[in-house]
């Protein structure tokens, strides 16, 4: 979910104000919109600047990483030094992951969640963009109110920009729980947010499209206060930084100038736009940076592996490939004549001392998907790819089907994955003393 937009086909303000979970949903279509169909280089740009980022920023990142959807610019003030964790919530195109990512340097690790699947797509599509991948740089769809896919004591910084206000008020109070427990003692957090000035009226809280524009969610500063007091954190302070929320309607014309938006909170393309809130957005709600910190001191040593799931940072497999099981793989390898006919893939990394298929292939299933183009090419003439794991129960499976994926993309039917059914265990088993089929580093 990333920040501000909304569209009329996905908001109907004659309708009751729906539940929370309703409002997640309705947000999570709306920004699926904006990931899909994006907004003018001059309207993002022109946004961008009105929230602190510089031109030399902005000309590090990809066009499609700054969709015109922040309320401040985190990493300016977060102070990231090399070889940290960074988490940004709701991390939209991706722009301050990338602007992390430069910060943290070659052994840091920055991971991006947003709830759309869309925006997922999208920052992915920028980190290629950018020569940028797992494990250094990650993007995971992640239900921000629910348990977060991070380990616990892993993160340094978490960054988020103008998103905490999309979740209803007991996913903020359970989002900032989480953010402390992903967190490592003395971790830090920085949130541009979009904060209430005054209690807003029922016109403006039970407005929807007012909601997903950011407006109807946000709460006092004592309330958001209390949130964090809730969650333990220290040191919290809250800076108003006096940014013009009128940004969001002026749209820059072809000639420099900009013109009046009659839409939501965010422009969205054409098509997509509801009409403009009748009252003045910035006697209502304002922009504010939070800071917080969780008490402790962070103990030195190896850092902590952050992702809980290291396959999250990779698109899910749709194909299914068949298995073949142990006697009809060790068959085909002591037929002579099908030696050209297949290749057997071990996908196994620091556990793949111990025994392996004799003749296999090491190709490690944590950088496979990355690696997909090259070893396309390598094995694209072998008509049986066999991939197996420990016990073909992960990262057999997975690093399979996204080969059969990729050979489906490709259009090409000259080679198919398989999965060798019980893994190596079950090899071991069967011919662990066959001198023919087993091999040992």
């Amino acid at each position: 979910m990333s920040s501000c937009c909304d569209s009329s086909k996905i908001l109907d303000d004659t309708i009751a104000f729906p539940t929370p979970r309703e409002v997640i949903g309705i947000v999570n279509a709306a920004y699926s919109v904006r990931a899909r169909e994006g907004v003018t280089a001059n309207y993002a740009r022109n946004v961008a600047e009105a929230f602190g980022y510089t031109q030399e920023q902005l000309s590090t990142v990809p066009d499609g990483a700054h969709m015109g959807l922040s309320c401040g610019n985190p990493v300016a003030t977060a102070t990231i030094k090399e070889g940290e964790t960074v988490v940004d919530l709701g991390s939209g195109g991706g722009i301050d992951v990338f602007l992390a990512a430069a910060k943290v340097g070659e052994n840091g690790c920055v991971i991006g969640l947003d709830m759309s699947q869309d925006m997922i797509n999208l920052a992915r599509a920028n980190a290629t963009k950018k020569g940028l991948k797992p494990p250094h740089v990650a993007f995971i769809k992640a239900q921000l109110t629910e348990t977060l896919p991070i380990e616990s004591n892993s993160v340094d910084c978490i960054l988020s920009n103008c998103v905490v206000n999309l979740l209803p008020l007991d996913g903020k109070a359970a989002l900032l729980k989480e953010i402390n427990r992903i967190l490592k003692p003395g971790g830090r957090i920085v949130l541009d947010d979009i904060v209430a000035k005054k209690p807003l009226p029922d016109n403006i809280k039970n407005n929807l499209a007012s909601y997903v524009g950011c407006i109807s969610g946000a709460i006092l500063v004592d309330e958001y206060k209390a949130l964090l007091d809730e969650a333990n954190f220290t040191k919290v302070l809250f800076v108003d930084t006096k940014s013009d929320l009128g940004v969001y309607y002026r749209v820059p014309t072809e000639d420099g100038n900009v013109s009046n938006n009659p839409s939501c909170f965010t422009p969205v393309p054409t098509g997509h736009l509801s009409a403009a809130p009748d009252y003045d957005v910035n006697h209502w709600v304002a922009s504010y940076q939070i800071f917080a910190i969780k008490d402790g001191i962070s103990s030195p040593g190896t850092p902590a592996l952050a992702l809980s799931r290291w396959w999250d940072a990779y698109p899910s497999v749709f194909s299914s490939p068949r298995s073949l099981k142990a006697h009809e793989l060790a068959s085909i390898i002591r037929d002579q004549t099908q030696t050209s006919t297949f290749a057997v893939i071990d996908v196994r990394k620091n556990d793949h001392a111990g025994g392996h298929v004799r003749g296999s292939y090491n190709w490690a299933a944590q950088s496979f998907y990355d690696d997909l183009p090259s070893f396309y090419q390598e094995f694209k003439n072998f008509p049986k790819v066999i991939f197996y794991c420990q016990s073909s129960n992960g990262r057999g499976p997975r690093c399979a089907g996204w080969y059969q994926d990729y050979l489906d993309a490709q259009g090409d039917g000259r080679s198919t994955a398989f999965i060798l059914e019980g893994g190596i265990k079950q090899w071991l088993t069967d011919f662990g003393k066959e001198e023919d089929l087993v091999d040992f580093d």
